[in-house]
């Protein structure tokens, strides 16, 4: 029983942490929107969430052997994980930046973001109601 909670709460922990790296890189493509040849980057968040819970492998990743081998941090993005975004128009200065694309991405990402702490609160709150004792008045 324990198990089924902690691994939603891991699962949720995970998605959260790999919201607030995307969060940062789409912040990123937006403060290097006017730097002359910025390359916008961005991944794939489904397939990121799927590496980090080891639903699939991580291309490149780490494998560890035996017992006493470090294992990769879990939910952590490597840099060789991220795509650079499509550009949508060509720019005299090859900025790859589509500032539209970036906003709506930022805004759809926040709210996910707030989202998925919703429901990590929800469920840490529900579990402690079920710890409570219902006998004190």
């Amino acid at each position: 029983m324990i198990n089924r909670l902690t691994d939603s709460l891991n699962f949720q922990t995970q998605a959260l942490m790999l919201r607030a790296e995307r969060q940062q890189q789409l912040a990123s493509n937006i403060a290097n929107a006017d730097t002359p040849g910025y390359q916008a980057r961005d991944f794939d968040f489904s397939r990121a969430l799927k590496e980090a819970t080891g639903e699939i492998g991580t291309p490149g990743a780490l494998q560890t052997t035996q017992a006493r081998h470090l294992a990769p941090l879990a939910g952590a993005l490597s840099p060789a994980g991220r795509d650079f975004a499509m550009a949508a128009q060509t720019n005299l200065d090859s900025n790859t930046v589509d500032m539209d694309r970036e906003r709506a991405s930022f805004a759809d990402n926040s709210v996910k973001y707030e989202a998925t702490l919703r429901f990590i609160n929800s469920s840490v709150r529900t579990q402690l109601d079920a710890m409570k004792s219902h006998n004190a008045a």
